[in-house]
């Protein structure tokens, strides 16, 4: 089933909280009970409702969330996020290839976390700034010639506003039965769909039905054709619901009662 929402800006502009705020706990390895009503949309930087995020899809894998205290994290950051100055407070990026990550960061960013670590050691990140706690779980990527990098990738999980939300970077292979304890009960999860250079579609689809998220962000997806391949493996289990904006806001009250697909427009921030 797909379903087409309307645009609904919202008209109040406001400064956003200069600091961080108690984070609320997540539901990372308890199931939450989820309600029916659907989440809403706002441009970046407006202001957010307490216990919501807002995520802007930038394009091909890099998401960028906001919380309500003004906190900012962008995914496989690769150092251009649109025309403004946007200096998130955190970045995560894996080197699988190079549009994942850059090796010259904005040198204002407090925090830059790599998927992986030089010294060929699974990278370990625990970032907690009280507002948002970022993690990671190292996974594997493939190398030519059959070559395997191990823990050269990473999921990061953002725990902010009661909701667990996953970005699975560029992943090579199905997590381990460790991997997927690890990581929790993703509420929110953003998946590389393109079926060939991550994972196949039928391993993928396979992933994300375990992981059973609320809410399924497609990303890495390169054109409509690829796209409506993926969604088109996902109807029989997933509600589709393609919308023509790059961002959503969600709350641990607000996520939808099925599992739902939600493909956000790609567009830089402006």
């Amino acid at each position: 089933m797909i379903l087409a929402r309307a645009l609904i800006p919202l008209a109040v502009l406001a400064a956003l909280p200069a600091s961080a705020q108690t984070r609320t706990p997540s539901h990372c390895i308890a199931i939450a009970d989820a309600a029916p009503e659907m989440v809403w949309r706002a441009d970046w930087g407006d202001p957010l409702e307490d216990d919501s995020v807002r995520l802007s899809y930038i394009g091909h894998a890099t998401y960028y969330l906001e919380t309500p205290g003004g906190l900012s994290a962008a995914t496989d950051y690769t150092g251009f996020l649109g025309l403004g100055d946007v200096v998130p407070d955190v970045v995560t990026m894996n080197h699988a290839h190079s549009t994942h990550w850059t090796s010259e960061p904005d040198e204002r960013i407090p925090h830059v976390l790599r998927g992986w670590d030089w010294t060929g050691e699974p990278a370990d990140h625990h970032l907690d700034l009280g507002e948002m706690l970022v993690r990671n779980v190292p996974t594997d990527i493939r190398r030519p010639g059959g070559k395997v990098e191990p823990a050269g990738n990473s999921i990061f999980v953002f725990e902010v506003a009661g909701l667990c939300i996953g970005h699975l970077g560029h992943l090579h292979h199905e997590p381990t039965d460790e991997q997927y304890a690890a990581l929790g009960r993703l509420d929110v999860v953003m998946a590389p769909v393109d079926g060939g250079m991550t994972l196949d579609l039928p391993t993928m689809t396979g992933v994300l039905r375990r992981l059973r998220s609320s809410i399924v962000l497609p990303m890495h997806w390169f054109g409509p054709d690829t796209l409506s391949r993926f969604l088109s493996g996902m109807e029989d289990d997933f509600l589709v619901d393609i919308r023509r904006d790059n961002s959503v806001e969600i709350s641990l009250a607000t996520l939808p009662s099925r599992p739902t697909i939600i493909v956000l427009m790609p567009s830089h921030l402006e």
